[in-house]
């Protein structure tokens, strides 16, 4: 829909391309951010924005949507609830919403209808995780994302532990879908509310109306709240499911947790209803689980099975193929409590044309990872580890930027935002010493590296500063702590590579751009000696790229740099004992270095097309030795945070789907859902690939296929959705150690994570 009169070309510097629909308290526009990255931009109407009960409202959306993960839901990029018409930007998702699906096509059936369940149950849960009840699901607030389906608009959700606001002569919500305690008594709804309405919904897909649908708005209030629900159209197997949501006391009701595990435990097909004869198929026997199913069966090796049911360690001996053999001990008492009614359902299904036998140890595929394969012996822990969380403070506390640490040993070393670097005991979180900035830091610019006898990090100078070097790349002993040189440093990295990274460590020396971008500079990293300098090719800028063992240099016209568009990089080897620059070796851009698999550079290639999308498209090989660049096109276009480990290539999506990407052919080798939106990774180690956001939420997938191990709870306050971080996880033996919003730090066993829930 395209922009009216009247509406605003930019709202809080987003230029505006579209309008998304509109509704009674606000707009909804499509717009940019500067990388190009799709928005969605609430804009409260302007007749509300003096209604101080409003602003609050208001206010208390913004809350809300931060405080969920962003997994399910769209992700706040940024708010700003004072401005004098508020408004809030979300990560664009695109697709219907559910109501749009049903108008299109009829009711969900099937595996699709399973899939919704199980995701917007997924949604409810890490919703009431955080302390927050939504209070207004309906179709409209359902978009079908093509990873699955994401819950939206917190605009009357509120925190549990908050006072719901007194709408004098309002009733706040959608009849067909509020459950009764929010018709009656709206100051006590609870997260069972939610919970009600999820009912409503699933019975709206599978049939295209609601349990009580009626003529006019009052006579569906009526019904909510005194008569029984229409449940006749829907599959019978998803009715035993359905009707406990539907009771008309919340206590009756399952939490979301408990309604995961009833509905993780259907099959496959959901098949049809008790007087349509339909059932599920005979084929469907033997058939995989749903990856999402998958975790919540697993048990642990050598271990009690978890009573957290997303939980899911690695299988191991004893862990049955059968249904049923495998369910935790929450699963086993979940399925106890609604055994009559749903071993009424699967009987009658089963009359129809035969139960589907579900297999827990498989999860679909050909991609080689099998639920009993045998665990790597991994490392130990450091010496009297203890989990701990730290937040260090650097020189600028109003700017409290993330983190990145390298570990040396037991010693650990974290530097980004205002902390040049910190040294950190890896077994209980205590510092040594912090060095610490005082400007205002550039985004994606964290901890150079290290060597065995110094760190080194970015400064920056303060607004106040006489004239001096606006960055530079700092050096500091390892052990003291002290200051030992400084140079100034260039910044024209990101446009170049696509990555804010302007220096390298090699070996024992420091490789930086200079302050006037116009040349590479070695040194010393501990003396800070100068080995050699060299000057970039006339009318290019660039970057230094490690490519495993060899260094090369990045390096584009000064017209593209300057417009931040680079689409004909070259490359060049750079000698790491004398700097001397090799020929060019031109290749397709823009392209973002990986780093080295089989001996060869890996680039993956943005696909910019005619609507700047960050999107990735194909990936490129270079043989800087034999000067010969090879291209694969990937299977489709892939937006997210990229990484590489053991040559692999994997991107992480921002609604939190892993997909792993074969360099060589650029094939997908498998792709995965999880609960950590934003991620960015992966970093291996400990028999484990982990993938952590801002929020400091972190997933452990098994290396060989994806295969969920286990997810843990957000950690700090941060933004979701991030696109193009660095890793967040350090390993250290057997612990990991991860980084998250806020200067946050914090360290657990990768054997005894912290539970999700």
């Amino acid at each position: 829909m395209s922009l009216r009169g009247g509406d605003p070309a930019e709202i809080g510097g987003y230029p505006l391309e579209a309008r998304l629909g509109s509704g009674g308290m606000g707009t909804v526009f499509l717009a940019r951010t500067s990388s190009g990255r799709p928005v969605a931009i609430k804009l409260i109407h302007q007749q509300f924005a003096g209604d101080d009960e409003f602003r609050i409202r208001f206010r208390q959306e913004v809350a809300a949507a931060r405080r969920v993960s962003g997994a399910f839901t769209a992700a706040v990029v940024d708010a700003d609830p004072e401005a004098e018409q508020p408004w809030m930007a979300t990560t664009y998702i695109e697709g219907d919403t559910l109501a749009q699906r049903i108008d299109k096509k009829g009711p969900v059936t099937g595996a699709e209808l399973r899939r919704l369940a199980i995701g917007l149950a997924e949604a409810l849960r890490d919703i009431h995780r955080v302390g927050v009840v939504h209070r207004d699901l309906k179709p409209s607030n359902v978009v079908l994302s093509p990873e699955g389906p994401r819950v939206i608009d917190f605009g009357i959700s509120r925190a549990v532990d908050q006072q719901t606001l007194t709408m004098t002569g309002r009733v706040i919500g959608t009849p067909p879908f509020m459950s009764p305690e929010q018709l009656q008594a709206p100051r006590g709804v609870g997260p069972r509310s939610d919970v009600f309405s999820l009912g409503t919904l699933l019975v709206y897909a599978a049939t295209g109306h609601g349990p009580f649908d009626a003529d006019s708005p009052y006579m569906t209030a009526y019904q909510v709240v005194h008569e029984e629900p229409s449940l006749g159209p829907v599959p019978v197997i998803l009715r035993a499911v359905v009707e406990p949501c539907l009771a008309k006391e919340p206590e009756g009701r399952p939490s979301a947790d408990e309604l995961l595990v009833l509905l993780r435990d259907l099959p496959a097909d959901l098949g049809g209803t008790e007087g349509d004869g339909a059932g599920t198929d005979v084929a469907g026997a033997g058939r995989t689980r749903d990856v999402s199913t998958q975790h919540h069966l697993e048990t642990t090796r050598g271990a009690a099975a978890s009573t957290d049911p997303t939980v899911a360690p690695a299988a191991g001996p004893g862990t049955g193929t059968g249904s049923g053999n495998t369910s935790t001990a929450i699963g086993l008492r979940l399925r106890r409590r609604w055994r009559p009614v749903l071993a009424t359902a699967v009987a009658v299904a089963a009359i129809g044309g035969g139960a589907a036998a579900l297999n827990a140890g498989a999860l679909g595929g050909n991609d080689g990872d099998k639920g009993n394969s045998v665990a790597a012996p991994v490392a130990a822990l450091p010496g009297g580890f203890v989990p701990w969380r730290k937040t260090v403070q650097g020189g600028r506390p109003d700017i409290p930027d993330e983190l990145r640490c390298v570990a040396r040993g037991d010693a650990l070393f974290c530097g980004g935002g205002s902390v040049v670097a910190t040294r950190i005991r890896a077994s209980d979180g205590s510092r040594v010493w912090t060095a610490k900035s005082p400007g205002v830091p550039v985004q994606g610019m964290h901890l150079v590296g290290a060597t065995d006898d110094t760190v080194l990090g970015y400064r920056f100078a303060a607004e106040n500063a006489p004239q001096g070097p606006p960055r530079e790349v700092v050096a500091i002993d390892a052990n003291s702590g002290r200051e030992l040189w400084s140079v100034a440093s260039g910044a024209q990295s990101e446009a170049v590579t696509g990555r804010s990274q302007d220096a390298l460590v090699v070996g024992s020396a420091v490789v930086t751009v200079d302050s006037s971008n116009s040349r590479f500079e070695a040194r010393d990293a501990h003396s800070g000696k100068v080995l050699w300098t060299t000057p970039f090719p006339a009318g290019a800028q660039c970057a230094p790229v490690k490519a495993g063992p060899q260094l090369a240099a990045m390096c584009a016209k000064n017209a593209e740099v300057n417009a931040v568009e680079v689409r004909h990089p070259t490359l060049h080897t750079l000698d790491r004992a004398s700097g001397a620059l090799g020929r060019p070796l031109a290749v397709r851009g823009p392209a973002v270095p990986m780093g080295a698999a089989d001996g060869r550079l890996v680039l993956l290639q943005k696909d910019l097309g005619d609507t700047e999308s960050a999107g990735y498209d194909g990936v490129a090989r270079v043989d800087l030795a034999a000067r010969k660049v090879s291209y694969s096109p990937l299977p489709r276009s892939y937006e997210g945070t990229p990484g590489m480990v053991d040559g692999t290539v994997y991107l992480s999506g921002q609604t939190g789907l892993v997909t792993a990407l074969d360099p060589e052919t650029g094939r997908k080798k498998w792709s995965r859902q999880t609960g950590v939106d934003g991620a960015s990774g992966p970093v291996a180690g400990a028999g484990a690939l982990y993938f952590s956001s801002a929020t400091g939420r972190v997933v452990a997938l098994a290396p060989g296929g994806g295969r969920p191990l286990w997810t843990t709870n957000p950690q700090a306050d941060g933004l979701t959705g991030e696109q193009g971080a660095s890793p967040r996880v350090t390993v250290v033996g057997r612990a990991v150690v991860v980084a998250a919003a806020k200067n946050t730090l914090f360290a657990f066993d990768t054997q005894k994570p912290p539970k999700s829930g």
